[in-house]
């Protein structure tokens, strides 16, 4: 056998992941708060990418704005003053002294001198630390309680409790064991009530307290059987007690109204209110899709840099290749992002085509439909689909859905077409939203009113649409 090198060509092909495909995939799968905050690093990091400014309306791209008229030569008011003009012999000092010193000079000067400052108006929630730190140093502590009673306020999570225990606190601050339970008794005492707690049955007893609401039975239903009440066992809560069911129902009404996390009121966290990526109107019989663009930078090349390469001017090898660089990533992008709302807009656009009913008569009337059948639609890939429908909100006359809301599985009916999971999960919400509140319907009975509405579903399945709604079972919906 004889071994040889040889020659030999051969055509193939493979997929090659080029960085204006890699770009366009990762800036498709942003949310829009992502796409933003993409935009402004690139705006910091490429100095070929600068954001577009918006004009005026009477200005416009390529034409200069308007400039001011000449003022008239004879206008002795509009005269400029030159540097080599000095200063009078005769001028009179004391009449100036007199008129920038007058009393209605000195008023306006202390007015705004005195005007508030911008911060005032300013918003700046107090921190539960704060709040308590502030309370505590109004008692007037000594060296030790204060030391203390600030370890104590710094182990203390958000909901309000108290982290550490008496010995902990004690071998921190290291006092005395008597002298922390004292500061911890005053600093229970606090506002908001409940605070301090180290666990839910003082909160709930300190608040009772607080609120002259203390008696026998409150105390021993919020010592021993709070496990109970989360269940709604109030059988047993009844005959460990040996009371009626009425009185242990009195006695939980009293305890519904307390705070089980006081210090929640002071949390600094802000909610996060979603930004629609789209907006669906109908005007008359057609639905128009409108992109929203608000608060997204309008981004163009730099001109000077793509000038400078594109004239062939002397640049060293080095900055040549950086610059050209620069300039590719900036037009990878600019066209990226018009490639991401294309798709976007495609895609919606194929939704309501899919989904009319829907748009028309509300989440009772949704059809049950997958990526593929939008990617078959507009000739794109699945992987695309699932990619722009991630984190991606739209506003319908409907409400705001996610895009991943049209998009769920099919429950087969007795007769008839099929009905899409979401509007089977609306129909047992209606169902419990409409049944006695004193017998709560059973999953299975809910199984049976959905068999007599045309939809085959088992009783395993409506409990997994329940606890997907984050709805009780019975038994925790009763009221008694």
């Amino acid at each position: 056998m004889v071994i040889e090198l040889r020659q030999q060509l051969k055509l193939a092909q493979q997929l090659v992941m080029t960085p204006q495909l890699q770009m366009a995939i990762k800036l498709l799968q942003l949310s829009r708060l992502e796409l933003q905050n993409t935009i402004q690093q690139e705006l910091v990091e490429n100095p070929a990418l600068e954001e577009e400014l918006d004009t005026g309306p009477e200005e416009t791209a390529g034409e200069p704005a308007e400039e001011p008229a000449e003022p008239a030569a004879d206008d002795s008011e509009s005269k400029e003053v030159s540097v080599e003009e000095t200063i009078r012999d005769d001028f009179d000092w004391q009449n100036y002294l007199d008129e920038y010193n007058s009393t209605g000079r000195t008023k306006f000067e202390i007015e705004a001198r005195e005007a508030p400052q911008y911060e005032t108006f300013i918003a700046q929630k107090e921190s539960l630390s704060d709040h308590l730190l502030w309370q505590l140093l109004m008692t007037l502590p000594s060296e030790e309680e204060e030391l203390v009673g600030s370890t104590i306020i710094g182990n203390i999570n958000s909901a309000g409790y108290l982290e550490l225990s008496i010995e902990e606190i004690s071998r921190v601050s290291t006092a005395t064991p008597d002298v922390v339970q004292n500061i911890l008794s005053l600093m229970q005492t606090f506002d908001p009530i409940g605070v301090c707690a180290r666990d839910l049955s003082e909160c709930l007893l300190i608040q009772a307290k607080h609120l002259d609401l203390i008696n026998p039975i409150v105390t021993e239903i919020i010592r021993n059987h709070l496990h109970n009440l989360e269940n709604k066992n109030y059988k047993a809560v009844s005959k460990a007690l040996k009371i009626g069911i009425q009185d242990v129902v009195s006695v939980v009404n009293i305890i519904k109204q307390l705070e089980p996390r006081p210090g929640l009121q002071y949390s600094a966290e802000e909610p996060q209110y979603i930004t629609p990526d789209i907006y669906v109107y109908k005007l008359e019989d057609e639905y128009v899709i409108m992109l929203n663009d608000d608060g997204m930078p309008k981004l163009r090349v730099n001109s000077f840099y793509k000038n400078a390469v594109s004239n062939g001017k002397e640049i060293k090898g080095d900055t040549k290749n950086y610059l050209q660089e620069k300039l590719r990533s900036a037009a990878w992008l600019i066209r990226s992002i018009h490639q991401r709302q294309k798709t976007i807009y495609r895609t919606m656009e194929s939704i309501i085509k899919f989904q009319r009913d829907f748009f028309d008569k509300g989440i009772a009337y949704l059809k049950p439909m997958v990526l593929r059948d939008v990617a078959q639609d507009i000739e794109m890939h699945e992987s695309t689909i699932s990619r722009v429908t991630t984190n991606k909100y739209a506003y319908t006359p409907q409400g705001i859905f996610e895009l991943k809301y049209f998009f769920n599985s099919s429950i087969n009916r007795i007769h008839g077409e099929a009905i899409a999971s979401a509007s089977v999960m609306e129909k047992i919400r209606q169902i419990i939203g409409n049944e006695n509140p004193k017998k709560p319907l059973s999953d299975s009975k809910i199984a049976e009113m959905l068999s007599d509405a045309n939809i085959n579903i088992a009783r395993r399945t409506v409990a997994k649409y329940r606890e997907m709604m984050r709805v009780l079972p019975s038994n925790k919906r009763k009221q008694y």
